[in-house]
């Protein structure tokens, strides 16, 4: 295994030997021939290959193919991005998750809107500074729509290089992403980056996968350490998470002369610009039904009845995990005045479509809908 200073002085030596052209070589040929027929990889639009890469961030490509091409088609450029209302394009967005992304995908559009005559910026330095825009997003969009020599390096690339080099370097630790960013700078072909940037990628996502890497079919295998050590297993290296927490939440689904209360979250912080159910987060000594009453009348200033148990929803997001119980409840006086939520909205359940929701309130949809549609019958 090898410290970073020893991984930089091999790399150099790998340099010397000429050997870095014959991976280059090898990678280039493997791209051609076995890269996947991917949307975005048909157009050299600089726009349509920020948005891809916007959307490839934390989720995985074939979630995102169907998103990428209604997104694009819903807002063909950065003009039309810039002046849709923020709640077309989180329902657009609806279900992909991280929904900053979205909201800074926008406000970015905005700014190139207005800033820099509808047109991605190509200096590296400018386009950094953008919202949502870090290192990895902007080496990408740079490198493969603009072919500028930036080494991309995300989580497959890691992969790659720590097996590669047999790098110690954990790939979960953050302070440790410069030194990767530093191996992959050295093989990097700066003739043709964008291409040798997404083959890195495209070889960790479909040759040297996580648990089960195909060595056999590897084009690197003759230059790859730890294949030639017989330490594949080893690498790369990883931090233990800690457990993620569970918070147990109580929502009421209010219901007054046939339509149902919802409100909207502030546009910014987790699931922000999100339409909800109201409810939060029950209290120590309290049941859900209490923190049900507790949470509506502190957020609308509603007084409710708590009719019945609707369901129990279970939901992970990427830091903790949530147990939402959902109550069917009755308005019985007040008018919302809200603290925390930012609009509100009585609306008949046939509506809900019209409104971007979080994927845990998703999942109490079809229950409510049977209810509703069970209610009517009996009445």
């Amino acid at each position: 295994m090898l410290s970073a200073r020893d991984t930089i002085v091999s790399l150099n030596r790998f340099m010397l030997t000429l050997e870095t052209g014959k991976l280059r070589r090898k990678l280039k040929d493997w791209f051609a021939e076995e890269q996947r027929d991917l949307p975005w990889r048909k157009t050299s639009n600089p726009y349509f290959i920020w948005v891809s890469e916007v959307m490839l961030q934390q989720t995985q490509v074939r979630t995102v193919i169907p998103y990428y091409l209604h997104f694009i088609d819903r807002f063909p450029t950065i003009d039309a991005l810039a002046a849709s209302d923020l709640n077309d394009v989180l329902k657009c967005w609806e279900g992909l998750g991280y929904y900053a992304r979205a909201r800074n995908l926008q406000k970015a559009a905005k700014i190139v809107s207005s800033e820099y005559h509808s047109q991605v910026p190509e200096d590296y330095g400018v386009f950094l500074k953008l919202p949502g825009v870090g290192d990895y997003i902007a080496a990408a969009v740079q490198s493969i729509a603009f072919g500028k020599p930036i080494a991309t390096v995300d989580g497959n690339v890691k992969r790659v290089l720590s097996r590669l080099f047999m790098i110690d370097q954990p790939i979960n630790q953050s302070n440790g992403k410069n030194h990767f960013v530093e191996v992959a700078a050295k093989i990097l072909d700066v003739k043709n980056a964008g291409d040798f940037n997404q083959a890195m990628m495209e070889l960790g996502a479909l040759i040297c996968k996580p648990s089960t890497p195909v060595c056999a079919e590897c084009p690197l295998s003759q230059f790859c350490q730890a294949f030639k050590h017989n330490t594949i297993a080893e690498f790369p290296k990883r931090i233990k998470r800690k457990p993620v927490p569970s918070v147990n939440i109580a929502v009421g689904v209010v219901l007054k002369n046939e339509q149902m209360l919802i409100t909207l979250r502030k546009a910014e912080g987790l699931l922000g610009g999100l339409w909800e159910f109201p409810g939060g987060k029950i209290e120590a000594g309290e049941s859900a039904e209490q923190a049900c009453v507790r949470e509506i009348k502190e957020e609308s200033n509603l007084e409710i009845k708590v009719e019945r148990s609707l369901t129990v929803i279970r939901h992970a997001y990427t830091h903790f995990k949530i147990v939402m119980e959902v109550f069917i409840c009755q308005h019985l006086s007040g008018r919302v005045r809200l603290d925390g939520p930012v609009d509100h909205r009585w609306i008949g359940f046939k509506e809900i479509e019209k409104y971007p929701f979080p994927k845990a309130n998703h999942k109490v949809f079809p229950i409510l809908e049977n209810y509703l549609q069970h209610k009517a019958k009996n009445h």
